[in-house]
């Protein structure tokens, strides 16, 4: 079954597309991408048992670390790169989006929203870091370094010259629509620079 996250960044993604999946885990969104989009799909991915899974697909991913940029690939290589559920886990994200635009022409970002009403309610009312279906770690053991909600990362675009070309937006099972900052647990963004 495929995820609704998924379905709306293949939305954003041209048929037949390069695309260049950043920290593609085991490799499901690529496979999508392939199956549905008609892509020339590759991966980077850090985890070895994450990348032997991805083979098993007939996937095609490197072993690498986004962090330490992308120096192997040239200008433009891809029409799109994609860092689902990434972004939130590197340490200089003005890094390793400037390296994302300068391979590939458009990036899309998925990444949790953190100013969730739930997560909200949350810290409110119980005092504690809140564990969601989207933000499944305890504050001690989750790989996530930033934490962005849909507002700061729209002030992070404008602030450093790079353009909102959609917005999609998840909640539990649904498309959100209507105030996705407090709406949205997930949402993904399509950017390019301005």
């Amino acid at each position: 079954m495929d995820r609704l996250d998924h379905d709306l960044i293949a939305e954003l993604i041209e048929p037949g597309a390069r695309v260049l999946d950043l920290g593609c885990g085991t490799g499901e969104l690529l496979d999508l991408l392939v199956r549905k989009r008609g892509v020339k799909a590759q991966g980077i991915e850090l985890d070895e048992d994450a990348i032997y899974a991805c083979v098993e697909k007939g996937l095609s991913v490197f072993h690498g670390d986004i962090e330490t940029g992308l120096g192997g690939y040239p200008d433009d290589s891809f029409d799109a790169a994609i860092l689902n559920q990434s972004l939130q886990e590197v340490k200089d994200i003005e890094f390793v989006l400037r390296e994302t635009l300068r391979v590939a022409r458009r990036a899309v970002v998925g990444f949790p929203n953190f100013a969730h009403l739930r997560s909200r309610g949350h810290l409110f009312f119980r005092g504690r870091a809140p564990v969601s279906r989207a933000l499944p770690f305890r504050w001690y053991d989750t790989p996530n370094v930033h934490f962005l909600s849909v507002k700061d990362f729209r002030e992070f675009c404008a602030g450093h010259g790079l353009r909102i070309l959609a917005e999609r937006f998840v909640g539990g099972d649904r498309r959100i629509r209507l105030w996705p900052n407090l709406r949205a647990e997930t949402a993904i963004v399509m950017i390019s620079p301005a």
